[in-house]
């Protein structure tokens, strides 16, 4: 995938969006997702619906975060180093042994390979939009204001 194809602002804010949902509801980061620069997706297994008012605080913690104006930076580690901090499960299986982690502050790290901001406060305020629920998956979905 292209770096054209991700906006920092949103790539940047579905990283903290996808920690959030790891701490509150003990899921795995999102399965699926589609980035844009105008509204995105998050697809979640989880194994109960979430109501309103969790949605709700979810959008709260993440823009908490987002003014925190936390760093981010990346680092290049060896596969071996990364699987002590990251679940690797997603990594495509020819990835090079040396992969690219993105840390937003202390709050997230990850195996990436798209563009991101500098600084958490340049993503903006993040709104949910819409969620679903069916069959196990909780479908996010999120723009940005400026």
């Amino acid at each position: 995938m292209s770096e054209k194809s991700y906006d920092p602002r949103m790539h940047t804010a579905e990283h903290i969006l996808n920690q959030t949902m790891v701490r509150m509801f003990g899921c795995k980061r999102a399965f699926s997702s589609h980035i844009e620069k105008k509204k995105s997706k998050c697809d979640y297994r989880i194994p109960n619906p979430i109501d309103m008012n969790k949605l709700v605080e979810v959008e709260r913690i993440v823009n908490e975060i987002i003014r925190l104006n936390l760093e981010v930076t990346d680092e290049f580690v060896s596969k071996e180093d990364a699987a002590k901090f990251l679940d690797l499960n997603r990594l495509p299986a020819d990835a090079s042994s040396t992969i690219r982690v993105v840390r937003i502050g202390d709050y997230d790290a990850c195996a990436c390979i798209g563009p991101h901001v500098k600084h958490t406060n340049e993503i903006g305020t993040f709104r949910i939009i819409s969620s679903d629920y069916a069959e196990g998956i909780l479908r996010i979905r999120f723009r940005l204001e400026s």
